[in-house]
């Protein structure tokens, strides 16, 4: 029979009894001193609380009372103990008359301690990372918990070193979502290795991605500068990113992050960074879907903020490589393609070549075309045909937003809308053209008045420098847009079916030559290094560096351009041809030297293929008119210009320029040739 423990029992001391007051030999002091010896001393002293070391340092400023100064009092944790414990006691850090014991809480390391430890362990992480990214996998997520410190340094150079070690281990392909990969699929252990790593690494990008839309939100003037330091490093590493991974998983979440930025009227570094990554984006795109997704979400925040944005972001459109990509003649149905010989053959003659396929056969040539379309979708390379799909989509996005904002008569954005309008309009499809040409005579009619009223009203001055219009311009993108409309396109087949009229922009060019010719900026373009004019009432001085147009070509190259879609054809009437050769000579007396020359060669030109009918105008001997000629007549047609001469060519043989007058003496001498 097993006999039972007996219970180990607490023993107590006796109560502590007074001496003083007691005489030596007394009957209490004896009793109380033979019990001391049988005291547990060690018990009494083990349930005592414990004390700081006085070593400890403190970071902990001191209080100032009245008393002096006071060092702030902090109250240690009690430890936790078993609730059978026979030492545990809710007393330990009471003192004898009940009262909590205020101690010290160990302090951590300074500041500047904790960054240079961080800076060593991202260092070290980073180059595990680079060094072998399949085998420490777990590097990424170490990386972000580092980051989401709440020392801005440290949060900054967290987002720095994942931007890096990204960079570097991110492969050339889209690595498909988690959901996507059977699990129950027999691979091999590599296969299986690899996998683990890519689902590693797109867990650890898409915490990257939503921790820098977290951060680059967290600015404006309202925000503390940690904050606005995180976010300008924020967004720098989506601009990064975007430019240097575009094929990768979540793009449109980097995407996103730049648009929110340029949601914002207020310009900064920052925003200056989103249009220089997006103008990159859209130059340097090869295959088409990362334009089609910026133009998206650009086209989309436009609309929801009912295009009060800034001109520059519509000017990131001209940055697309559409213009040189796409064919330069337009179709009314369909985007021209190119063909391919071997798959353009009719259904009668693809039947005739059909080979016979056993089952075996067939279901073998079905599973390597399901293989090779998924190493299509995995690697960044996509078809011609998918790329003019692409383009052709953007393209049409692009344009929406044009018609929307002219539509919408949006004053701060009608300059940028009629320099896309006119770098895009022969890509254009034969259907807007009628819409089109409406919407461009009601801004011309419109510019025609911009120099009325901005005299009258010179005294408020537009908040915006960049909103700020020059109607000759406007104008002239809109004369520009309208002939640009008919290139690429057979103008002789189309113009009847489509009732083009453009004898109202040709009579508007006519009667604003000589504003042109007068203008003293026709030569200059926005990035022109010039000096504003101080006493012009027109053009208040304003800041050189800001960047309003995208379209570099001057007021002179583009009416160089309307010229010769509206003289060169061979189909313009020969009065027409006449009037305007009167105008340009007359005009070449007071263009700069530059445009005087580009207009005589022009001028050569027009000879070469209207030469016989406007021979007259160089000999008075053969005036085929009556009366007098009129320069100031509104219709070319009507001024009469077979009545005079082009007298304006001896002046110009005296020119201070050699080069303008070695043209005037070659368009003599042609006229002599022909006639």
């Amino acid at each position: 029979m097993v006999v039972a423990r007996a219970l180990k029992r607490r023993r107590l001391s006796p109560p502590e009894l007074p001496l003083e007051g007691c005489s030596a030999g007394s009957p209490a002091r004896d009793d109380y001193l033979s019990r001391a010896a049988a005291w547990n001393l060690e018990e009494q002293y083990e349930q005592r609380p414990r004390k700081q070391n006085k070593d400890t340092e403190s970071t902990r400023l001191p209080i100032k009372t009245a008393d002096g100064l006071v060092e702030r009092p902090v109250i240690l944790e009690q430890e936790e103990e078993s609730e059978d414990s026979l030492l545990g006691s809710s007393n330990d850090h009471k003192s004898d008359n009940g009262e909590p014991v205020h101690v010290r809480k160990p302090v951590g390391l300074p500041i500047r301690q904790r960054i240079i430890e961080a800076k060593e362990e991202l260092a070290r992480i980073g180059t595990l990372l680079t060094e072998d990214p399949e085998e420490h996998a777990s590097g990424f997520r170490k990386l972000a918990e580092i980051a989401a410190s709440p020392n801005p340094t440290i949060r900054r150079l967290g987002l720095a070193t994942q931007l890096a070690v990204y960079k570097d281990v991110i492969p050339g392909y889209r690595i498909r979502p988690h959901g996507e990969v059977n699990k129950d699929e027999k691979v091999s252990k590599d296969v299986r290795r690899l996998r683990s790593f890519e689902q590693a690494l797109v867990s650890g990008y898409q915490a990257y991605v939503r921790e820098l839309a977290k951060s680059a939100k967290a600015s404006g003037d309202s925000t503390s500068e940690a904050a606005t330091s995180v976010s300008t490093v924020a967004i720098s590493c989506a601009s990064t990113l975007l430019l240097a991974v575009p094929h990768f998983n979540f793009r449109s979440e980097l995407i996103k992050i730049l648009v929110d930025k340029l949601a914002s009227r207020f310009r900064d570094v920052n925003f200056s960074k989103c249009l220089d990554t997006f103008q990159r984006l859209f130059r340097d795109d090869e295959d088409g879907n990362p334009s089609l997704d910026g133009v998206s979400q650009l086209t989309k925040m436009m609309k929801a903020r009912d295009y009060r944005i800034d001109e520059s972001v519509l000017n990131t459109f001209l940055h697309l490589r559409l213009l040189s990509e796409l064919s330069s003649r337009s179709s009314q149905t369909r985007v021209d393609k190119p063909g391919n010989p071997s798959t353009s053959t009719t259904g009668a003659k693809s039947k005739g070549k059909k080979q016979f396929r056993t089952k075996k056969y067939r279901k073998l040539l079905k599973e390597r075309k399901a293989v090779e379309k998924e190493f299509s979708e995995a690697s960044a390379i996509v078809s011609h045909e998918e790329r003019d799909r692409l383009q052709s989509e953007t393209l049409k996005q692009v344009f929406i937003a044009y018609f929307r904002i002219l539509k919408a008569r949006v004053p701060s954005l009608t300059g940028a809308v009629l320099e896309g309008l006119a770098k895009y309009a022969h890509l254009i499809n034969q259907d807007f053209f009628g819409d089109l040409l409406e919407a461009l005579k009601d801004l011309i009619s419109i510019s025609g008045a911009l120099p009325t009223e901005e005299g009258e009203g010179a005294g408020d001055v537009p908040q915006n420098p960049s909103s700020s219009q020059d109607p000759l311009r406007s104008s002239l993108l809109c004369t520009t847009t309208a002939f640009a409309l008919l290139e690429g396109q057979d103008v002789a087949r189309s113009a009847s079916a489509l009732s083009l009229d453009l004898t109202f922009f040709t009579i508007h060019l006519y009667k604003t030559l000589h504003s042109y010719a007068l203008n003293p900026d026709i030569e200059f373009s926005a990035k022109s290094m010039r000096l504003p004019d101080p006493y012009s009432a027109l053009n208040p001085p304003s800041n050189p560096t800001v960047d309003n147009k995208v379209n570099l070509k001057t007021p002179s190259a583009l009416l160089l351009r309307a010229l010769s879609s509206m003289l060169l054809p061979r189909s313009v009437p020969p009065l027409r041809v006449a009037a305007f050769v009167k105008q340009l000579y007359m005009c070449s007396l007071h263009f700069p030297e530059k445009s005087a020359q580009a207009v005589l060669g022009l001028l050569h030109q027009v000879m070469n293929v209207h030469g016989r009918k406007v021979a007259g105008l160089w000999n008075t001997e053969e005036r085929k008119g009556d009366g007098v000629f009129d320069a100031l007549k509104g219709d070319p047609e009507g001024s009469n210009p077979f009545a005079s001469t082009v007298w304006e060519g001896e002046l110009l043989r005296c020119h201070y320029v050699p080069a303008v007058r070695e043209g005037v003496v070659r368009i003599e001498r042609l006229i002599r040739d022909i006639k």
